[in-house]
């Protein structure tokens, strides 16, 4: 409630005020070179480096992650590739795991080819065992976990001894859990990962990331991120800054009508299993019943059968479940994701029927299973085509 909110950023009202800027002014020598000196510790110095909204907002971040500091880029998958590129370079080998959000593996493959980054791509299941595929030119391994389509959750203490072992960097994709339910450097991982444009905003309305360090890798991220000449819009940080007050509230109610509704789903015939971590049908739900505290409103489910024209007739035209690709804020979404952990390399996607991903957001729970289930009766309608 009261992180970065300190009287430097607000004086005496409650909020960080928004302070729009590109030119920052000052009347002396000695005040610009005292700028200059300070630019990396919060010192207003220039616009793309920052005002006191970006400040306060990440310090406030950098609080709830319980890290030496936090930099704020213009949406999540810009925090990923800030991230990564500040700790790669040509000739480098990369681990990532194989259930990785899509935009990153695309990165990979694409940008960091082009680079000379080698990229291997591991199973999620794999725990001290990752040991067997670190190279002595391996410098990061990238773990997402649950993984944002297909759920499995990685066992992180056990890949953060390998990492320790090597001297290899760990950086997290931390987005389902948020800080307010895990703080991954708690557990030794280095840089943890966030799209703030889902939680920690909440309304679907902000593109925003974040990237919290250890003491080890912060100024290296700091640096290069800048260099790279990331930045965000101060008007998106002090909505993140509002988010971030409700945090608790919203994803403590996510999670009791996700639970609501995916508990209703077990019990369907046409559900071969769920995909959400606090059911032992999640690969890795027990990691994630030891490490972390809370869940939130996203989850999938694997059908035992059917086709696209089946799915379509299922989420086409549904009452309060529309289709997109995000996630996190006060709406339910759903979403066809059959093809999309089928692009996996290092792991065959072998399930019986279509993989479907939910968003549960903040409607009445009986509500959104009266969606669901007005939606699996033309599936099954369509099934008997």
């Amino acid at each position: 409630m009261h992180a970065g909110r300190s009287k430097k950023y607000t004086g005496d009202i409650v909020n960080p005020r928004i302070a729009r800027a590109s030119t920052i002014v000052f009347d002396t020598i000695a005040e610009l070179e005292h700028a200059v000196r300070y630019r990396h510790d919060g010192v207003p110095y220039y616009g793309r480096r920052g005002t006191t909204t970006t400040f306060a907002f990440a310090e406030a971040m950098a609080q709830l992650d319980n890290a030496a500091g936090c930099y704020v880029y213009p949406c999540g998958t810009a925090a990923i590739t800030g991230a990564l590129l500040s700790f790669l370079g040509n000739g480098d080998h990369l681990l990532v795991v194989d259930s990785v959000y899509e935009p990153t593996r695309y990165f990979c493959n694409q940008t960091l080819a082009r680079m000379g980054v080698e990229t291997t791509y591991y199973d999620p299941a794999l725990g001290e065992d990752l040991d067997q595929l670190v190279q002595s030119n391996t410098k990061v391994i990238f773990l997402e976990s649950p993984g944002s389509l297909s759920m499995e959750v990685q066992d992180l203490p056990a890949i953060v001894k390998v990492a320790q072992k090597h001297g290899i960097v760990t950086i997290l994709d931390n987005t389902y859990a948020t800080s307010w339910n895990f703080k991954p450097l708690d557990l030794g991982i280095d840089i943890s990962l966030q799209s703030a444009t889902k939680y920690i905003c909440g309304h679907s309305d902000v593109m925003l990331g974040i990237a919290c360090a250890n003491e080890h890798c912060w100024d290296i991220l700091q640096r290069n991120s800048y260099e790279l000449a990331f930045c965000a819009s101060v008007d998106d940080i002090y909505t993140a800054l509002r988010g971030i007050r409700t945090l608790g509230v919203r994803l403590k109610q996510h999670q009791d009508n996700a639970l609501s509704v995916a508990r209703w789903l077990d019990g369907r015939s046409e559900v071969d299993h769920l995909r959400h971590p606090a059911f032992a049908s999640c690969p890795g739900s027990e990691y994630y019943q030891r490490d972390v505290g809370g869940g939130n409103g996203l989850f999938s489910f694997v059908l035992k059968g059917g086709d696209d024209a089946a799915v379509a007739a299922m989420l086409d035209n549904m009452n309060l479940f529309k289709m997109g690709f995000s996630w996190g804020g006060f709406e339910s979404l759903a979403l066809y994701a059959n093809n999309m952990p089928a692009k996996r390399s290092a792991t065959v996607w072998d399930q019986p029927g279509p993989l479907v991903r939910l968003h549960i957001g903040l409607e009445d729970p009986q509500d959104l299973i009266d969606d669901l289930a007005a939606g699996l009766d033309r599936f099954i309608k369509a099934l008997a085509r």
